[in-house]
């Protein structure tokens, strides 16, 4: 703006000759003074005393004083000429008006309005929409509010004259005008650049302006867009500082106002910053495909709906986008997994919109899979890992290459420099796994004499169906699986199965229309150990399978490492959530654990002390069940009416389901040991009854270290019995049919009495197979009919080898005249049934014993 100095100056220095000439003209009015002449003196003085002293009012003084001057001398000269002088001084006084309106509309009115205007201005835009994308921005419909507010200007005159100046102007028009924005909090760059085109607008005070123009939107530097976008989307945006500066040409009618600059701030809240609407992904397949360049990939076909609440009308050129997620930590870059393009897309105005975009994954990265430091799993775990339980995680969209040529480059620019985290939920798969079974299961118990074994092993065939969610439909092939898995029984946990090793498996999809679909995995597994964690649960688990014949369903909660190979690569996914139920069926079948039907032969002594005998013996039985194990030890107690008499063992023994025989068993008779005195009593009844035909059985019961390196599971099982016959005389070689009443073999198969010689001799059937028994004393009387017959007592040890053996002819005393006898004598040259009553000293090795003997319905021949 020119300075109104300079011109004020140049006035004063015009009127000096001016005052000179009428100095001098009054000078020689002197001569001819009047009355009137002292006036205009005192005239002069008024105005320099009543004009302000800025410069402004000493011109507008000098003018007056001189045009009141020439006023005087007029009407002098009026007197002295009148008619000659009155034209020029009316021009000379429109002159000066002239003069002074120039000065004051060119040099003061635009000071006073510029300063007006940029205290009373109210600008408020009301409603931006997009019409159209441009090659170099958008154009938007732009709707604002302007208006001026006399109130808000400071100084009183400013204020009055602008409302003066403003009411007499009425209006004015902006030319084309460009407003830069900043982000203040962001750098001093410009982002983006308006282009307004000319506008008018009614400048009186208080009167409103709504305003409806079509702008030009340029954007400019993405540095300061991508920093407050990466705050925002932080949440470490609160508010956010909104700088306008717009440069103006102004004109009211026909005067020109020159160029004026508004400048226009606002600090916004977060809270009213749009927020990233919520989406929902309608259709979602990712399935193998062959890729535009040629390769085999993966391809993710993806359609969602988004709400539109504003008033947008625009149509989007195909974009292209780079799909990113989380590398190990927050601190390392995000990792860049495939490529999206985004079909074109029409927005209508507070319409739903609908999006259809397609990804290509056209490899894995090498970081997405390693394995984090300080972790056991990669940035792929964690991310399938929230997928499969549902949890929300983050993938990264970010601007790219668009497939379009027509796409406009500042586009793709402003897009690649915004990352949009966008949430990410998976579809929360409550049964991963469905039909989960074990065939083949075969158990090891642990080596007492191992260092390393620790717990049993479980081997088996393991089956078992994987629910992919339906959105993924690409080629999966499983070759290794591993697991630690933890077993519960009745919402508790049982034990846990550590399946640490990796084992080969196959899998296949299942595409039959009568099948579920899912992924069909099929493994075996081998030597997996079993920990009981709970010894109470474990107890009651096998009394319902041996005692209750339920079956018990055990739920596994796993988390498997699965190898497997796509159409991609071939990867490793760790720490995936597995569940599923296997049930096992009860044990004790039919009858109970007469399922098992227990027989022992073949028995051998292998070793004796004074008060013990150690037996091997040959055992068969029946395994009612589908599972099968491996027993390096196992220990039970020998029971005879609840006395414990010794023990049972065997050793490195493989148990098959059905049939198992000749499995090896190493016993010990020891009641003296086990039971005391009442125990050998026990032990003395129970060989008596048995050598005299009885139906004699043994208990087997397990105890607290039957597993010696389990006592827990030993304790678990020690409410388990097991009850069988004592082995037959018909498993001696050559035993035969015996002659008793009950049609089976005894210890006295037979007996040939001698009248003459008093003697007699017996035919006997020794329960061992290999070892000499010895007896050592015999106090026995036979009966006939409960009449005896004789008397035998004989005390010279003689051997009963294993089989049927003769004794030597022992000496009778007969019991003359008795009825017995003489049924004897009767029976001469044939025989009779007789029975008798004994006490017999049996001696095996070093082990000796005081028993009796009964024996029924003996056939006895009577001979000379």
């Amino acid at each position: 703006m020119a300075d109104p100095a300079p011109d004020t100056t140049g006035a004063s220095t015009s009127r000096s000759p001016s005052s000179r000439s009428l100095r001098s003209r009054d000078s020689q009015g002197d001569k001819n003074a009047t009355e009137r002449t002292p006036l205009l003196s005192r005239n002069e003085d008024v105005q320099v005393g009543n004009h302000e002293d800025d410069e402004d009012g000493e011109v507008a003084a000098s003018g007056l004083a001189e045009t009141h001057s020439l006023l005087s001398s007029s009407t002098r000269d009026e007197t002295t000429h009148p008619g000659k002088r009155w034209p020029s001084a009316v021009a000379l006084l429109l002159l000066c008006l002239v003069a002074a309106a120039i000065l004051v509309f060119r040099f003061v009115v635009p000071v006073i309005i510029e300063e007006y205007a940029s205290q009373a201005v109210v600008f408020e835009p009301t409603t931006l929409t997009f019409d159209s994308v441009t090659p170099d921005g958008v154009h938007a419909n732009v709707e604002f509010m302007v208006q001026f507010d006399s109130s808000r200007v400071e100084r009183f005159a400013i204020r009055n004259l602008g409302r003066i100046g403003t009411w007499i102007a009425r209006e004015i028009q902006s030319g084309e005008s460009r407003v830069n924005v900043f982000l203040p909090d962001f750098g001093d760059a410009v982002v983006g650049i308006a282009v307004l085109p000319p506008v008018k607008a009614d400048v009186r005070d208080k009167r409103v302006n709504k305003i409806k123009e079509v702008a030009n939107l340029i954007p400019a530097a993405v540095e300061p867009i991508r920093s407050a976008a990466g705050a925002y989307f932080r949440g470490q945006l609160t508010t956010v500082n909104i700088r306008g500066i717009a440069h103006i040409p102004v004109r009211s009618g026909i005067i020109d106002l020159g160029n004026r600059t508004i400048i226009y701030s606002r600090t916004v809240s977060a809270t009213d910053i749009p927020a990233i609407p919520k989406y929902n992904i309608t259709h979602l397949v990712v399935h193998d495909a062959d890729l535009p360049d040629g390769n085999q990939g993966l391809q993710a076909d993806v359609s969602m709906k988004v709400p539109n609440p504003y008033p947008l009308d625009l149509t989007i050129p195909p974009l292209g986008f780079g799909i990113l997620v989380d590398g190990c930590s927050p601190n390392d870059p995000q990792i860049m997994v495939a490529d999206a393009f985004c079909e074109p897309l029409h927005i209508s105005p507070n319409a739903d919109i609908v999006a259809n975009g397609t990804g290509f994954v056209r490899r894995i990265p090498e970081s997405l899979m390693d394995v984090c430091p300080g972790s056991q799993k990669s940035p792929l775990d964690m991310i399938v890992k929230d997928y499969i339980h549902g949890a929300e995680t983050t993938v990264y969209i970010r601007g790219s290459d668009s497939p379009d040529v027509e796409t406009p480059k500042w586009i793709t620019n402003l897009l690649s420099s915004i990352t949009i985290p966008v949430p990410f939920k998976g579809p929360a798969i409550d049964h991963l796994i469905r039909n989960f079974s074990l065939t083949d299961v075969h158990f090891k118990l642990p080596d007492p004499e191992s260092e390393t074994d620790n717990d049993p092993e479980i081997s088996a065939d393991i089956e078992a169906i994987v629910n992919l969610p339906d959105q993924l439909d690409f080629t999966v092939n499983v070759s290794h699986v591993r697991a630690l898995a933890d077993v519960h029984w009745k919402e508790k946990k049982l034990g846990e199965l550590n399946l640490q090793k990796w084992q080969e498996a196959s899998s296949r999809r299942l595409t039959d229309p009568d099948e579920l679909g899912g992924l069909l995995v099929q493994a075996h597994v081998d030597g997996a150990p079993l920990k009981i964690t709970d010894q109470d649960l474990f107890t009651q688990l096998v009394a319902t399978l041996l005692f209750k014949k339920q079956t018990a369903f055990l739920t596994i909660e796993a988390t498997v490492d699965v190898k497997m190979a796509t159409t991609l690569t071939a990867l490793t996914l760790r720490d995936l959530p597995a569940s599923g139920v296997f049930p096992i069926k009860p044990i004790g079948l039919g009858s109970g654990w007469g399922s098992l039907a227990p027989q022992v032969g073949n028995v051998t002594i292998v070793e004796t002390t004074p008060d013990s005998i150690q037996f091997l013996a040959l055992a068969n039985f029946t395994n009612p069940t589908n599972y099968s194990a491996t027993v390096p030890y196992f220990d039970i107690k020998v029971v005879v009416n609840g006395t414990v008499l010794g023990h049972a063992t065997t050793e490195s023994i493989e148990i098959n389901p059905g049939n198992n025989t000749n499995i090896v068993v190493r016993a010990t008779y020891d009641p003296i040991t086990e039971s005391g005195n009442t125990g050998a009593a026990i032990g003395r009844e129970l060989i008596s009854q048995y050598l005299s035909g009885y139906n004699t059985t043994i208990t087997l019961r397990t105890h607290r270290n039957s597993i010696p390196s389990h006592p827990e599971i030993g304790e678990a099982l020690s409410s388990l019995e097991i009850e069988f016959p004592t082995p037959s005389f018909g498993s001696a070689p050559g035993a035969g049919n015996g002659d008793g009443s009950d049609g089976k073999p005894h210890f006295i198969q037979g007996a040939t009495m001698h009248l003459w010689s008093s003697t007699a001799t017996f035919l006997l059937v020794s329960p061992l197979t290999s070892t000499t028994l010895f007896i050592t004393k015999i106090n026995a009387t036979a009966f006939y009919k409960h009449d005896p017959v004789g008397h035998l007592q004989y005390e010279f040890p003689f051997a009963v080898p294993p089989g049927i053996s003769e004794t030597p002819r022992l000496p009778v005393d007969w019991d003359a005249g008795s009825v017995g006898y003489d049924a004897v004598r009767k029976a001469l040259g044939g025989s009779l049934k007789l029975h008798a009553e004994a006490e017999v000293g049996v001696r095996v090795g070093r082990w000796e014993e005081w028993i009796w003997y009964k024996g029924k319905g003996i056939g006895a021949k009577v001979r000379l």
